[in-house]
């Protein structure tokens, strides 16, 4: 499974997560993510639309891709989190290290 990824910026893309981000695609995510780290791109906007299950793993794959953009000034934001994903951020405290924006739109705006 793949992830669709649409550049903004030179330096931005959206990430869409699609149906789920767990144990069975979270390796898939990280290289897709890690190929744009690569070409230069430090802003990544998870976008949450359709997404129905974001397990541990996912969870450990966000924060790898956020662990990497960091030290860059990057940033890894939220939009449109669904009422699954907006549960397991809230267990998780995640909310706490990723800003999160109603729609994509509105996160494209926040990273500028």
């Amino acid at each position: 499974m793949s992830f669709f990824i649409e550049p903004v910026t030179r330096d931005s893309v959206v990430v869409q997560i699609g149906k789920a981000l767990d144990f069975r695609n979270a390796a898939d995510f990280k290289a897709a993510v890690q190929e744009q780290v690569r070409s230069g791109v430090r802003n990544f906007i998870l976008d949450f639309t359709d997404t129905g299950i974001l397990d541990s793993t996912g969870l450990g794959s966000i924060f790898s891709l956020y662990r990497q953009v960091s030290p860059m000034s990057g940033q890894v934001v939220f939009a449109s989190v669904s009422r699954p994903v907006q549960v397991v951020v809230q267990l998780t405290r995640t909310y706490k290290v990723f800003r999160q924006f109603p729609s994509v739109d509105a996160a494209r705006e926040g990273i500028r």
